[in-house]
């Protein structure tokens, strides 16, 4: 991935977990970026070909000894030499153009001061998944509460400043944006991030969202953090 060296540099961290099928096309869309970066991958024990398939593209790999993607996240970042730091999930897409409106992101100097995340989308004509789209365009924009598959761009200042992703199973990017909301806003890159629409084919759009406001309840009430993974995940 050898490219002309120019300032400022970016990081991208993606932790995974068996994701041998999705990593190779985030890594297809992320080679639009004509600049040097660093991809680190930071891997949670996965049993299929994820690893291999990463240390096939030259990619440098950590293995967590947790799958934990708070904790991976946490570990990514800290190993990261860039001055922006863009976490993703490894299930993502993007649009060809989304190196283009990074680029203008991050030469502007007003914007490390700032957070940004990309507008979530669905690949699939369901109406359903037209009203998700807009409920999470509309959290994100009036109430400053992107999620982690919308991914996060951020200067590494702030990103230390925030005090850094938590080593939690489930809920770090809510945990996160909320630190982050405290001394920053958060805005649009005005560009998609296309998300795998299996986790949400085989489910009741609206009893997924009712289950996942009432575990958020739950974390802002300091439930366990494990009891709250095992009832995401039943």
């Amino acid at each position: 991935m050898a490219r002309l060296q120019k300032f400022p540099t970016i990081s991208i961290i993606i932790p995974t977990l068996n994701e041998a099928i999705h990593l190779p096309l985030l890594i297809a869309d992320l080679n639009a970026w004509p600049y040097n970066f660093e991809l680190i991958i930071v891997d949670g024990e996965s049993t299929d070909l994820t690893v291999s398939i990463a240390k096939i593209q030259g990619i440098d790999v950590i293995k967590s000894p947790k799958k934990n993607r708070g904790y991976q996240l946490k570990i990514g970042a800290s190993k990261a030499k860039g001055d922006w730091f863009l976490f993703l999930h490894a299930d993502s897409r993007l649009d060809s153009t989304w190196a283009k409106s990074i680029y203008k992101i991050i030469q502007n100097k007003t914007s490390k001061n700032l957070a940004w995340y990309f507008d979530f989308k669905i690949k699939r004509d369901n109406i359903e998944f037209r009203f998700l789209e807009l409920a999470v365009a509309l959290r994100s924009q009036f109430f400053q509460l992107p999620y982690g598959d919308q991914g996060l761009l951020i200067h590494k200042d702030l990103y230390f400043n925030a005090g850094e992703f938590s080593s939690l199973k489930i809920m770090e990017d809510l945990d996160f944006i909320t630190r982050i909301t405290k001394i920053t806003k958060v805005r649009r890159i005005r560009e998609n991030i296309y998300t795998d629409d299996i986790k949400w084919s085989d489910t009741n759009i609206i009893k997924r969202a009712i289950k996942n406001a009432k575990l958020r309840k739950k974390w802002r009430q300091g439930y366990d953090i494990d009891y709250l993974s095992k009832e995401y995940n039943s």
